[in-house]
């Protein structure tokens, strides 16, 4: 079990004055009021549907429309979440890459589910999908790994994911495994792909009055059930 933080009351006083500068964080708040999202013009699959947003998100030029929050939740039940890059995404599912031995990778060997989050702040949209996760084939990581430029092959040898480090060891490392293999690194074995399976999609499209509009995808059969969700 997780101990309660007793902070001091100095980090509680100086925190007081984010809430009285400029405007409360309480008055904070936008009008959605860019499009909407119909039952009768989505998509059959949430896979053509997550296409169709994510075609709309390049062509509005969304800043990185390819970064998801990936939730995962470790053999504790603590969850935890961080930005990533989608690197693939087709009926089997949504492909990422990591290294194994980071926490990310400890959660999933522990409870192999996950959440993921695409927010296109621009176009007032986000995505949610929940599934199963599976590491992908050694061929697929190796395809992927050898796509990525030298620098970040050589970075994935050198970083020890999630463990204490200093800036000196890790340029340390950088360089000893450069030594080693030049341009041209093998994959690591620690290094790969994971695949989330889908069997939940929610397709959230803001409207005024925070009557957002809320389309859920659940597996039926062989294809997939829409029902709105309040917002």
């Amino acid at each position: 079990m997780q101990q309660a933080v007793n902070w001091p009351s100095s980090h509680i006083r100086a925190a007081l004055p984010l809430q009285a500068s400029s405007m409360p964080l309480s008055d904070l708040r936008q009008s959605y009021e860019k499009s909407v999202l119909l039952e009768t013009e989505a998509a059959a699959s949430p896979f053509e549907q997550f296409k169709r947003w994510f075609d709309e998100a390049l062509a509005a030029k969304v800043p990185e429309p390819n970064a998801m929050t990936l939730a995962t939740v470790n053999a504790n039940g603590q969850p935890s979440a961080r930005t990533v890059l989608i690197k693939g995404a087709d009926e089997r599912g949504f492909t990422f890459f990591t290294n194994y031995e980071s926490r990310k990778g400890e959660d999933l060997a522990a409870n192999p589910r996950a959440a993921l989050l695409f927010f296109w702040q621009p176009l007032e949209r986000q995505v949610r999908i929940e599934g199963r996760v599976e590491p992908v084939s050694a061929e697929e990581s190796d395809h992927y790994f050898h796509s990525r430029p030298p620098g970040s092959r050589i970075g994935a040898w050198a970083s020890e994911q999630s463990r204490p480090t200093t800036r000196e060891t890790l340029q340390a490392r950088e360089r000893e495994f450069r030594d080693r293999y030049g341009d041209q690194p093998p994959r690591p074995p620690h290094w790969g792909g994971y695949r989330l399976v889908p069997d939940y999609f929610e397709f959230w499209q803001g409207r005024p009055s925070r009557l957002h509009d809320r389309l859920r995808y659940l597996p039926d059969g062989q294809g997939w059930k829409i029902d709105r969700l309040a917002p």
